[in-house]
């Protein structure tokens, strides 16, 4: 070696000694020197599926900001500008970029704030479902017998219905129940527990299937002897074992709940006309398909395709990363 190279590196070593140890070890050092940041960066795919979720994600948040107009506001509205095609189009209007629903709403507008009520609803239930799964899936494979096999008996059978007939079944239950009640201020809930209580058994039987792993190992045993609760060691020292393919499971299920969402609003039992979501907007959009009305079903399709390809693209990438065995 080159007495260069060599004082480069003796420069090199006393610079990273010369740091303060929190420096050295802080989570945000450790996370760019992480392999995940590595695995994330070398791929153009991912990296562009991240921006695309970022631009989608951000102009939802930031609807009440950028949205030429609020769908909301009735006041805002007329009949006069609906069926008004792009401003691109002939006949279209400069004031409405991708035009205007049949209600006189812009399409851009509905579509921002569509795309949030979306984004709500599946992080919502995306969330209901993985404590639901989690606890259930603890719970089941650390206790074991009985527990055990109810919960997996439960979660055996509901795999044998799709998810989006579940989701239809738990909506139309819970419309019974309620009927003597207007739904329509409460019908983001009713969404949310629908999807919710569908998705909950991939978090089950994953988390049972590594709590039966580790319930065995010597940390858990003297857990036990120390005199530790059943529950603090399920959610002390099992649960942080098993959040990496929980983490996976959540982020590839986002998107799974969003395209639900949109299913259940376009079979007509989702939000109401009302409340906009990108399911909703593709319902109303697809009565005017044939009419020549193409940029009503279009752009909120179009977002809703590129917003679940790329969850689905950062989910397989998470999985991946993840994964000990693909390092």
């Amino acid at each position: 070696m080159s007495d260069e190279a060599t004082g480069r590196m003796a420069n090199g070593q006393s610079r990273m000694e010369d740091k303060p140890l929190a420096t050295r070890h802080s989570p945000l050092a450790r996370f760019f020197d992480s392999d995940l940041l590595y695995s994330f960066t070398r791929s153009r795919l991912v990296v562009a599926a991240a921006l695309v979720t970022a631009l989608v994600v951000g102009a939802a948040l930031l609807a009440p900001l950028i949205a030429p107009q609020d769908p909301y506001d009735l006041k805002t509205l007329s009949l006069l500008d609906a069926n008004t095609p792009p401003a691109w189009e002939h006949g279209g209007d400069s004031r409405f970029l991708l035009g205007t629903d049949d209600q006189g709403r812009d399409v851009l507008s509905t579509m921002l704030y569509g795309t949030r009520s979306s984004l709500m609803i599946g992080l919502a239930a995306v969330l209901l479902a993985t404590l639901l799964g989690v606890a259930l899936g603890l719970w089941a494979g650390y206790a074991g017998g009985r527990v055990d096999a109810f919960i997996m008996r439960a979660a055996d059978v509901q795999l044998t219905f799709p998810a989006i007939l579940t989701a239809l079944l738990i909506d139309g239950v819970m419309l019974a129940i309620f009927k003597n009640f207007r739904l329509d201020a409460g019908k983001f809930w009713v969404l949310v527990i629908s999807i919710g209580l569908a998705y909950w058994v991939q978090y089950a039987r994953t988390v049972r299937g590594v709590t039966l792993v580790e319930r065995n190992k010597e940390y858990v045993q003297a857990a036990r002897l120390i005199g530790l609760s059943p529950a603090k060691i399920m959610f002390q020292h099992i649960l942080p074992n098993v959040m990496g393919p929980v983490l996976v499971i959540a982020t590839i299920n986002l998107a799974l709940a969003i395209i639900t969402e949109a299913t259940l609003s376009f079979l007509g039992v989702g939000l109401p006309p009302t409340e906009p979501s990108l399911g909703t907007m593709i319902q109303i959009g697809n009565r005017y398909l044939f009419s020549g009305s193409w940029w009503m079903v279009a752009f909120p399709g179009l977002t809703l395709a590129l917003l679940a390809l790329a969850v689905n693209l950062l989910g397989d990438w998470l999985r991946d990363a993840l994964n000990p065995k693909l390092r």
